[in-house]
């Protein structure tokens, strides 16, 4: 985030402040972090994090899973521009309560700060 952007309000939310888009591996190891205003589209952001990785390591990845706020044409954009697959991993709009999903966990432990605890 360049230092004069100022923060924005998320649509979705209405909430103001930073978005943060954080790439990791399968073992939930920081491969790539951009932050931006709220105002910005999850896409965009999706778009600024997923190019830093493919220009500095073009072989790294060759499937990405993301949430819903992912989903739509970021899907053929990655494809053609990256040579990837995105994956959506949704939840089930039934469930109302916490539900671990598959895959999406492992962003959470380091966006959350979930430490090693053998310490």
């Amino acid at each position: 985030m360049s230092k004069g952007e100022s923060t924005a309000t998320n649509a979705g939310k209405k909430i103001a402040g930073r978005k943060r888009h954080i790439l990791v591996d399968t073992l939930g190891l920081v491969l790539a972090v951009v932050v931006h205003s709220a105002g910005i589209q999850d896409r965009d952001g999706a778009k600024a994090v997923l190019d830093r990785i493919k220009n500095e390591h073009p072989q790294r990845l060759q499937l990405v899973w993301a949430d819903g706020g992912y989903a739509g044409k970021l899907i053929e954009w990655v494809k053609c521009e990256c040579g990837w697959v995105l994956e959506i991993v949704k939840r089930t709009d039934d469930v109302k309560a916490f539900k671990l999903l598959p895959h999406r966990w492992v962003v959470e432990r380091p966006s959350l700060g979930w430490g090693d605890s053998a310490g």
